[in-house]
């Protein structure tokens, strides 16, 4: 409790800033005149599917920008990522990550572990410029890196199974100027996974030419059952819809089956579910603090993403820590998480999340690579009171193994 009051300035602060994006849902869905009719399902090819379209006018007003690609068939974030680059990148292109190396997921498509069907084996290159020890851009080093190759720099908001800091709207923002001074035709895409509606500010109101994240994080609410965004200038979405469907066809195809209630409704609710999941992570912040574990960010810090990392030094405590959360969850509790390979990830990685929809990440979860510092990455909670008892569950835990002292 004690924890708790201390911490109401903050979730007042955090209330307000939900508040305001609530507004900018709302208006976005009256000005686009949203009916039930938008709810109907289209099957097959999804000729003139009114609700897809609807929704990703919807989508381009809350973002502030010229169109949106919004798509059940977009199945996870990194799918969302992998079709704006390679619908916006040809042969000979290269690829810049001014914030270090992207997540894990992302090393395959980009080409950076060798897989097949990567960037790499069409001829796009990578280069990376990681950021300096305390988490500032390393702006000498991205000078040098622009290149007559270089055409699109990838900016990771969120961290990631990195140990830097999240990047706020604000700092992306003096990078995005940074690289269009340089050059001025450098397509500048962010990664928003994680980081949408914590702030009054998205990444595309400060210059970012692509906006991509999934709908089963923040933006779809917790409703939404699989999807992803892509929002940006009309010429790169366009790009990304040929990729996504097929040249000459793009955005014009692509069935809803039913779904587009569900995707509406979700990003209604976003703001004030992802302001739930603020507080949840302010407060895992300062209880582990508080025990002397190192977390990121510290419980003063300020948030520009809903994931709160700690650092519980063995694998033994994350393995606790994890079955805690999935021991708080509704469904699944009874099941006990344990690590294992999972593709796209290299080392085994222990995921505990007992969501309404399979790998739901703005729902209650916790995941961690098995290895040195043995950092967990807790995140999401549909309602601040379930982010709080799966919280006080992974200190139950790590209690009854005898790894902390209450």
């Amino acid at each position: 409790m004690e924890t708790e009051k201390a911490l109401q300035e903050r979730f007042f602060i955090i209330d307000k800033v939900a508040e305001y994006n609530q507004l900018k849902v709302l208006k976005a869905m009256q000005d686009n005149r949203l009916s039930d009719i938008h709810f109907a399902a289209t099957t097959g090819y999804g000729y003139n599917d009114i609700g897809r379209d609807t929704l990703e006018k919807v989508y381009a007003d809350v973002f502030h920008t010229e169109d949106a690609l919004v798509r059940p068939q977009l199945i996870s974030g990194t799918h969302a990522l992998t079709i704006a680059l390679s619908g916006n990148l040809r042969p000979g292109d290269e690829i810049l990550s001014p914030v270090g190396k992207p997540y894990d997921t992302l090393e395959g498509v980009i080409g950076i572990t060798k897989t097949k069907g990567s960037l790499a084996e069409f001829g796009i290159t990578y280069r990376q410029v990681d950021l300096k020890e305390d988490g500032s851009f390393d702006w000498d080093k991205i000078r040098a890196a622009i290149n007559e190759k270089t055409r699109l720099a990838t900016i990771q908001r969120s961290k990631g199974y990195a140990s830097r800091p999240t990047l706020s709207v604000e700092q992306i923002g003096s990078l995005i100027a940074f690289l269009k001074k340089l050059k001025p035709d450098i397509i500048c895409m962010v990664d928003n996974c994680y980081g949408e509606f914590v702030e009054i500010l998205e990444p595309s109101d400060v210059g970012a030419d692509l906006c991509v994240g999934s709908l089963i994080k923040n933006p779809g609410g917790g409703l939404a059952p699989i999807g992803g965004y892509i929002v940006g200038k009309s010429e790169y979405i366009e790009n990304a819809a040929y990729r996504l469907t097929a040249p000459g066809l793009g955005k014009e195809v692509g069935a809803t089956l039913g779904l587009n209630a569900s995707l509406f409704q979700g990003l209604f609710l976003a703001p004030s579910v992802v302001s739930g999941a603020l507080k949840g992570a302010i407060y895992a912040a300062n209880l582990y603090e508080r025990l002397g574990f190192e977390v990121m960010p510290n419980g003063t810090e300020s948030r520009h993403d809903i994931i709160q990392a700690v650092n519980l030094n063995s694998a033994e405590a994350v393995i606790a820590f994890c079955k805690g959360i999935q021991a708080a969850a509704p469904v699944d509790s009874y099941v006990s998480p344990e690590p294992w390979a999972m593709p796209g990830y290299q080392c085994d990685v222990i995921m505990a999340a007992g969501a309404f929809v399979q790998g739901s990440s703005i729902e209650l979860s916790a995941d961690a690579p098995i290895k040195p510092p043995y950092t967990v990455f807790f995140q999401g909670g549909l309602t601040w009171y379930h982010a709080k008892f799966g919280i006080l569950m992974s200190l139950q835990k790590l209690y009854e193994q005898r790894l902390i002292q209450l």
